[in-house]
Parts: C-alpha cells; structure tokens; sequence
C-alpha cells in the first residue's frame, strides 16, 4: 500500500488508499514517476450542468477544466504509463445534435499537455436506456446512445503493455479452424494469410470494442448502501473496464490511479488483480459508500 506524506486515508486496504479531497491537492503528494496507469471516469458535463453534487462547471469550461490536472498526471506518471479516460458524450442543449468536447479534450491533451494518442476504445453498454427522451422517444429522430469513448493516452511513444493479457476465448470457427488446419493463402482482401495462423495463440486479440453491461442492481456494494442509507453513486462503470486496462497496462504490484473515483470501482478492480492503488473523490459520502466494495477483500 502507498501511503502520501501529511495526508491521512480515509480508508486503506492491503493494496491500497482511497483519500477526500480535490484531486489536484492530493495528487500533489504523489512521488514523481511512480504510477503506471491513470484509469477513471472523470465527471461528465451533464452532471455539472446539474450543478449537484459536483462543481458546477458547464460545457464550455469543461476541456479547460481538465486540462488543469494534465500536469499533475504527466508528473505522476511513469514513463511507460498510461492515462485511461472513460468520457460519455453529452447532447447539445436545445437540439438533437452531440458535443464535440471529447474530441477538443483529447486534442488538448496531445496538443497542449503532451501526452501521445495511444489508442481510442468504444465502451458499448448494450443496456443503455434510451435517452434523451425528446429526440429519441418521443420525436424519434434519433437513436439511443450507448456507446462511450475511451481514451488510451501514453506519457511515451512507447507505453507498457501487453495484449496477452486481455485474450478472449476463441470462437467456434476458430476452434473447429485450429482443429482441421488451414492453408496458407491469400484472402480476396488481398491480405496473405500464412501458416502461422494455424498457430493456437491462447485466445484471441480484443477489438477495440468492449462490450461490458453496466447494471448492478444485485451487487453488494448497491445493497450495503441502502441498507445503510448511503447515496449510490449515480455514474459507475463496470468493474470489468478498468480491469481490462489494468490488464492491459499494468503489471502485478504497478500503481493505479483514479483521481475521480466516485464510488472505486478502479481501486477495488486494481486490489482484486494484485496491483497497488489509490483513489480520489471529493464527495465524502460516495467514498463512504466505497467502502463495502472492500469488505471481503481486506
């Protein structure tokens, strides 16, 4: 577990730390060059132009706004590390058309900060609810959107990481392929199919679509909460995406961390893969509320 010089946890575990506070105070007792990832879900427009229960930060603010800790994550991280950034699209008030801000965020990140495009990953949530209502349920003209982009941004050209980590399991054809044996020859795509293709690799590659649902009605951590009458946290993703990238990216021991950690769906992926953590929130009672993602695990 790391622990940072003059602040006290709010809770720890084995592996890890979550703290209160503003991100960027925190961060700054971080040790330069010793995180490997940087993995979070950073509070979306939407939720600011709410103005409950964050800081009320509209649209026009946000890329500005966060790009102010692009500093704070190069320091932090190692040279072979890497910043992961699920950011939801949002709509444009008044109209059926989308903002541009993650694509002016990610540039700004490349361009102004530093950092290299590694790679862009699409989060599909096969359940997504159909909204916003007006252009999709009642005016049909639109479809629902379920799809997130993710950001891999590298500190580096050349980031740690290892695809062997993340493979999946063949398909059937592969399966009933790699049995029978296939003939090296060329596709009507043009691309020359060798006979290493035979070759049985484990499982295959990803894409660089992941499909992860996203409903936890049953888990743990929103049944301990209730029953406590703690605040659920209302924008979690699936654990199975920080844990793809910490797979990824990492290995065991590495440091991970979530500057906007919500209710720590990264720490709690991070302690189940081995790997140390710490996580970040200002909210007090959704770090409270965290604290049950822990309770078999410490």
């Amino acid at each position: 577990m790391i622990r940072l010089p003059r602040i006290k946890p709010f809770y720890s575990t084995r592996l890890g730390a979550a703290y209160l506070g503003d991100a960027l105070d925190v961060m700054r007792g971080i040790p330069d060059a010793s995180v490997s990832l940087i993995v979070t879900s950073p509070p979306f427009p939407l939720t600011f132009q709410k103005k409950k229960p964050y800081e009320a930060v509209g649209i026009d603010r946000y890329v500005d706004w966060f790009l102010g800790f692009g500093d704070q994550f190069q320091r932090v991280l190692r040279d072979d590390g890497s910043l992961v950034i699920d950011i939801g699209g949002v709509w444009n008030k008044g109209t059926p058309t989308r903002s541009l801000y993650q694509h002016h965020l990610l540039l700004g990140l490349c361009e102004k900060v530093g950092f290299h495009f590694a790679q862009d990953f699409y989060w599909y949530n096969p359940g997504a609810l159909p909204a916003p209502a007006e252009w999709v349920n009642v005016r049909r003209i639109r479809v629902k959107a379920a799809v997130n982009l993710v950001w891999w941004l590298s500190k580096t050209s050349w980031p740690k990481a290892n695809n062997r980590n993340v493979l999946r399991e063949y398909s059937a054809d592969m399966v009933r392929l790699l049995k029978r044996g296939y003939r090296a020859k060329a596709r009507p795509s043009g691309h020359s199919i060798t006979s290493k293709f035979n070759k049985d690799q484990g499982g295959a590659i990803p894409p660089n679509l992941l499909e992860f649902g996203n409903n936890d009605s049953n888990g743990g951590y929103l049944r301990k909460c209730a029953e406590r009458d703690y605040p659920v946290h209302p924008a979690r993703f699936p654990r199975a995406l920080p844990d793809f990238f910490i797979r990824l990216c990492t290995d065991t021991r590495d440091l991970v961390l979530d500057p906007f950690a919500g209710s720590n769906v990264t720490g709690h992926a991070a302690e189940l893969l081995g790997r140390r953590w710490v996580a970040i929130e200002v909210i007090k009672d959704y770090l409270e509320g965290s604290r049950f993602r822990f309770d078999k695990t410490r």
